[in-house]
């Protein structure tokens, strides 16, 4: 009896488990963006117009921000004006290093033209014999590779549970093993401590993941 309840407890926590942490997360997110309201003078807050709280209305307000900010940024006066505001800010010491590194971060992430994050590499690490999971972030960087006399992959090796934090390492090409898992398994067998392991076959890999994948 004792142990058919703990595999009812444990169904349980496994349906919901990942919904909790779902709306934790979407929460989180949600009354950031709220945050948005506070720009806004106090006088002319929705709270204070309506007499009451709208929740979410803060992510309207920084999606209709960012969608006329890219809309103004796409034409030539928009460009003219951020190059100008970044020379601004490229003349302020501590300013300029940390808004180039972040700017220099989101281009890498959000950008379709490059192969940053792209790839699910494998490493050893952190000693030979010993495999780690990484993500390749760019290829060729010219003083490591003159320095080396190779060819020189450079890789992010995250920490688990939490992704966002690691290692960034320079590994020769030779050195490398590309994977066919996507990034986005990756990150679930990063964050999962390994539990959740992408179905692979080694004659169809992909064909076999898609398979899994799509059946009941």
């Amino acid at each position: 009896m004792m142990v058919r309840i703990r595999r009812y407890i444990v169904a349980g926590l496994l349906v919901w488990l990942p919904v909790g942490a779902t709306i934790v997360v979407f929460t989180f997110i949600i009354e950031l963006m709220d945050r948005v309201l506070l720009l806004i003078p106090p006088s002319y807050r929705p709270e204070e117009l309506l007499g009451f709280r709208i929740p979410g209305l803060g992510v309207i307000l920084a999606l209709t921000v960012l969608v006329i900010t890219g809309m103004l940024v796409a034409n030539f006066l928009g460009r003219r004006l951020v190059a100008n505001f970044e020379i601004l800010l490229g003349r302020i010491p501590i300013v300029r290093t940390v808004y180039g590194a972040v700017k220099s971060f989101s281009e890498l992430v959000f950008s379709d033209s490059n192969t940053s994050f792209k790839k699910v590499l494998l490493i050893e690490y952190p000693r030979v014999g010993l495999y780690s999971l990484c993500f390749q972030t760019s290829e060729n960087p010219p003083e490591p590779e003159s320095r080396t006399g190779e060819k020189i992959v450079t890789v992010f090796v995250p920490t688990t549970p939490n992704p966002t934090s690691g290692v960034m390492i320079f590994v020769p090409h030779k050195d490398v093993i590309e994977l066919d898992m996507t990034v986005e398994d990756a990150l679930k067998m990063v964050i999962s401590l390994g539990v959740v392991i992408a179905p692979w076959h080694p004659l169809h890999p992909s064909n076999e993941v898609a398979a899994t994948k799509g059946s009941p």
